[in-house]
């Protein structure tokens, strides 16, 4: 008869990720020419679980530089973009108890496009982010308790002597001694 015991673990009870677009603009003092590079910097983020949603509050820096003036003066504007995004997860087991989340980021946000319209520097962010909810959950196995065979443990020594007796008792004319 089969004997079960119960664990209780931590596991990962769901798991997703998601891409997050976001459209912003920037007005600045002079009119760009041109959009010599945009950047994302400094990305900090926690996530909090609330019922059963994951609310997610997140910064990060964007410095975007460009070109003024028929392209002869440049300049960096900078600004800290603060965001919330709400996730809707769903857990792969109901009994699960002790549930803590884990965010990762799985792309950096990164600019994915920049338009020049007038005054107004206008950019989208591209960020990917993977969540992990992560709770005590039981697991049965079963168990035998029927103990393995024992292994016999040679000394050193021992093992030189078998080695030795073994070649004492081999004959290297065994061929011939034992030819019809």
């Amino acid at each position: 008869m089969a004997n079960y015991k119960e664990i209780v673990t931590k596991a990962v009870i769901a798991k997703g990720k998601k891409l997050f677009t976001t459209e912003s603009a920037v007005v600045v003092n002079n009119k760009p020419s041109t959009i010599l590079g945009c950047w994302v910097i400094n990305h900090n983020f926690n996530g909090v679980k609330k019922g059963d949603e994951i609310k997610i509050d997140g910064s990060y820096d964007v410095n975007i530089w460009y070109s003024y003036d028929d392209d002869t003066k440049t300049e960096v504007v900078k600004e800290t973009k603060n965001y919330t995004e709400v996730v809707h997860m769903r857990k792969l087991d109901e009994e699960v108890t002790g549930e803590e989340i884990i965010v990762r980021s799985l792309k950096q946000p990164s600019c994915v496009k920049v338009d020049i319209v007038d005054n107004t520097i206008k950019y989208v962010i591209e960020k990917e982010l993977g969540i992990e909810l992560v709770g005590d959950i039981k697991v049965k196995i079963e168990t035998n308790l029927e103990e393995d065979p024992w292994e016999e443990i040679l000394d050193e020594g021992k093992i030189e002597d078998e080695v030795n007796k073994i070649d004492t008792e081999v004959s290297d004319n065994f061929i011939d001694d034992h030819a019809i």
